[in-house]
């Protein structure tokens, strides 16, 4: 069975959220599974260091799953219109899957999660993309023709899924934020096939 990576940081849940939906609609999609993986968090204490395994969640990501999947979801919280430092972090220590084209020819889209209706979620999700730009990935956005694109009140945009988890930090997804990462977790799983072939 081939597999999807979905890679996340959540730092209140919001983006762990929207990678469950994601992953729903990968497995929704016959013939391909999700394997879910996360990064630790950055340090600004230079002694300080993550556990080997986390204590919750999805394991830690390893060059094997870059080098096993047919396609990445890719997902990080907005901090300042930009992805979160331990995503960035981890895709600044990936030259040696740069070089040796691991990723390139792979289709890829992201998703994030803010506070603020106007807190940067396009920003971010474009964030996201440039480093999967250069590692060669196929960007798969998220097209008009899901209905909830049209009609949410809250997260979504045809760069990715997104969720407005609001000053409090809610986690919990409206119906059309579902929706809608299903349906972007469908979509790549149904691209990576075809390209897989």
């Amino acid at each position: 069975m081939s597999e999807i990576l979905v890679l996340y940081y959540s730092h209140r849940g919001s983006v762990h959220a929207l990678a469950q939906q994601v992953a729903r609609g990968i497995e929704a999609t016959a013939g391909v599974t999700a394997r879910l993986r996360t990064v630790p968090k950055v340090s600004p204490i230079c002694t300080a260091s993550a556990p080997g395994v986390p204590t919750a969640g999805a394991p830690y990501v390893e060059a094997a799953d870059l080098a096993e999947c047919i396609g990445l979801a890719l997902g990080s919280p907005t901090r300042f219109g930009n992805m979160a430092a331990p995503m960035k972090y981890f895709w600044d220590s990936t030259a040696s899957e740069w070089s040796a084209g691991t990723l390139a020819g792979k289709p890829a889209c992201v998703f994030t999660s803010t506070a603020s209706a106007h807190g940067g979620q396009e920003s971010t999700l474009l964030s996201m993309l440039l480093p999967l730009l250069h590692h060669g990935m196929l960007v798969v956005g998220l097209p008009y023709s899901e209905p909830a694109l049209a009609r949410t009140r809250s997260g979504g945009s045809p760069y990715g899924a997104s969720h407005l988890a609001g000053a409090d930090g809610d986690p919990t997804l409206t119906d059309d934020e579902r929706q809608l990462a299903f349906a972007q977790g469908r979509r790549l799983a149904a691209i990576a096939l075809k390209l897989a072939c």
